[in-house]
C-alpha cells in the first residue's frame, strides 16, 4: 500500500522559509517521479515542483528561484525548500507520485498547511 506523509508546514512571515518533507512507503521510491502540488482556498490544485528519478527538476513559474525540490532515495523522502515566501504561497501543500502498472494511479499525501502572513 502506497503511503505519502507530509510534514513541515506552519505559519511564517513573508520573506521567511519553510522546509516540507514527504516520507513515502509502499513503493520503490527511487523509481518514481515525485511532485509537490498546492491548493489555495477557492483555487484549483496546481503543480509546484517535481523531481524525476534521475534528479531532473521542474518548477512552476511562480516559485522559480525561491523553491527547491530534492530527494533522498535512501530515506525515501522528498523535500521542498521554500525561501522568500509570499502571502500568495499560502495553501495546503500535497505530495504526489504517479504509479503506472496496467493503468496510471495518482497517490496523494494528506497535505500540510502553509500560511504566510504579510
Amino acid at each position: 500500500q502506497v503511503r505519502l506523509v507530509e510534514s513541515g508546514g506552519g505559519l511564517v512571515q513573508a520573506g521567511g522559509s519553510l522546509r516540507l518533507s514527504c516520507a513515502a512507503s509502499g513503493i520503490v521510491f527511487s523509481m518514481y517521479t515525485m511532485a509537490w502540488y498546492r491548493q489555495a482556498p477557492g483555487k484549483q490544485r496546481e503543480l509546484v515542483a517535481s523531481i524525476t528519478r534521475g534528479g531532473d527538476t521542474n518548477y512552476a513559474d511562480s516559485v522559480k528561484g525561491r523553491f527547491s525540490v530534492s530527494r533522498d532515495n535512501a530515506e525515501k523522502t522528498v523535500y521542498l525548500q521554500m525561501d522568500s515566501l509570499k502571502p500568495e504561497d499560502t495553501a495546503v501543500y500535497y505530495c504526489n507520485t504517479r504509479v503506472i502498472v496496467t493503468m496510471a494511479i495518482d497517490y496523494w499525501g494528506q497535505g500540510t498547511q502553509v500560511t504566510v502572513s504579510s
